[in-house]
């Protein structure tokens, strides 16, 4: 239940930073601090989500770049060109990707993504 409630925040974190960035060229984005700064805000979310998924979960999603998010979510804790440079690759390639990907497994995987109490859970209620 919880890599589900992970991934729908994943999801809209990653539906919301494509929103502000739509149709944005990188100078724009980096200088408009306003815009950045929320991007970077709902990328960060995406990362926390990603770091406290399970490697199971990781696992069963092994076409989104993993790595790539934590060497991300790594870099956006600096304040540097470095950052920025990352925000924009989150941007422009990890978040996009990473929604396709989920949206394929939704489709071929739904139980993934399916909030349903864990069997223990279950089987400990009378």
């Amino acid at each position: 239940m919880l890599s589900a409630s992970l991934l729908s925040i994943i999801e809209e974190a990653g539906i919301a930073v494509l929103t502000l960035t739509e149709d944005l060229e990188k100078d724009e984005f980096l200088s408009s601090r306003l815009t950045r700064s929320e991007t970077q805000r709902h990328v960060k979310i995406i990362g926390e989500s990603i770091g406290s998924l399970s490697l199971k979960s990781q696992a069963l999603l092994a076409e989104v770049d993993w790595g790539g998010w934590h060497t991300v979510t790594r870099q956006l804790g600096e304040n540097s060109h470095a950052a920025q440079e990352a925000l924009w690759f989150a941007v422009r390639s990890l978040v996009p990707a990473t929604l396709m990907w989920l949206r394929v497994y939704r489709q071929n995987q739904p139980e993934i993504f399916e909030c349903k109490p864990l069997v223990n859970e279950s089987s400990t209620k009378p």
